[in-house]
């Protein structure tokens, strides 16, 4: 049995759920700034409040496994990645300590209402920062990390940041218009096609970039015959953004948010077609990186009653918080 393979795969199941679960809270962080009233922010807060940290949950997982379970990937990438990732995660501790403090004080709330909302935007920001430099590569020589310090920004990985931003607030704006009350989400469908748009424009935009700017990825996504297959992926993603822009001329959210679940699965589905097989992008592959089978024997053993468990918590917390909320009530 190929462990390392399973692994490669837990891992990316769990750095996908993080994207598309922490992906809206971290968008209605970005749109906080946008809301008319204090009691829409609280609305706005209210919505993701019961679920937030158990969202961050799936990031955990990923990076605790990717330290378990690959440990020369995980050696090789933070060097590269430090900065940013500690930019990540101070937005994400603004972030956290702005969900608390903001409903217990009134004369500082505006400074908290500031917190959520650049907390929110560098993480999500660097989040696109740190794709963008696994996708255009780090410079490896035998099994250590030989680029320079500051090789993460890159037009590229800035670009990448602007897209994730892009789609964050998206995946945002259509789960608002999920929960927002009668009278309140009006607006957040306007939002929701302008997001859209722009999204759209900026991933056909990086879709063009990436392989014209690496040959390795170029010969994988245009090469006969596996071009072909591949190439069902663009198909489906310009047949998803047709149903996404009719879902939202119709007013049906839930419809809508599940087409950019699906937008989301798609582009992650590209970035292993990019990537595969490799860990630390195009330099180690994940058998090369993994730990002895045994080890990794072991902590499957111990992932086979974590991760049910994660995910039955997680679908017992949005069902409990179903269903629109109401303006005279919240979580705080």
């Amino acid at each position: 049995m190929d462990y390392a393979l399973i692994w490669y795969i837990l891992i990316a199941f769990a750095v996908f759920a993080y994207v598309i679960l922490d992906g809206f809270d971290l968008g209605i962080g970005i749109l906080f700034i946008s809301a008319e009233s204090t009691k829409e922010r609280d609305l706005m807060m209210n919505s993701i409040a019961p679920v937030w940290d158990g969202n961050e949950t799936w990031l955990v997982l990923g990076g605790g496994g990717l330290f378990a379970v690959f440990p020369l990937a995980y050696a090789v990438a933070m060097p590269a990645l430090y900065a940013p990732l500690i930019m990540m995660l101070l937005g994400l501790i603004f972030r956290g300590v702005a969900f608390e403090y903001r409903f217990r004080t009134k004369r500082g709330q505006f400074l908290w209402d500031s917190s959520f909302f650049l907390g929110s935007l560098i993480a999500t920001f660097t989040q696109g920062m740190i794709l963008g430099t696994l996708l255009q590569g780090v410079e490896v020589t035998g099994r250590a990390y030989s680029g320079g310090w500051f090789d993460w920004f890159t037009p590229f990985s800035v670009y990448c940041g602007f897209v994730t931003i892009a789609a964050y607030t998206l995946l945002g704006a259509c789960w608002l218009l999920i929960k927002m009350p009668e009278g309140m989400y009006q607006r957040f469908y306007v939002i929701a096609k302008r997001c859209a748009l722009i999204m759209v424009v900026m991933v056909g935009i990086l879709s063009l970039w990436l392989p014209l700017g690496n040959e390795v990825i170029a010969d994988r996504w245009f090469s006969f015959p596996q071009a072909l297959l591949f190439l069902l992926i663009p198909g489906c993603s310009a047949f998803l953004v047709y149903l996404l822009f009719k879902d939202l001329m119709e007013h049906k959210p839930v419809q809508a948010y599940l087409v950019v679940l699906g937008l989301f699965f798609l582009a992650f589905l590209g970035f292993g077609v990019s990537t595969y097989p490799y860990i630390v992008p195009h330099a180690i592959t994940y058998a090369d990186a993994a730990a002895p089978d045994t080890s990794l024997k072991f902590l499957l053993s111990g992932a086979v009653f974590l991760l049910p468990l994660i995910i039955a918590y997680t679908a017992y917390s949005y069902w409990v918080f179903r269903g629109k909320l109401k303006e005279d009530e919240g979580y705080h």
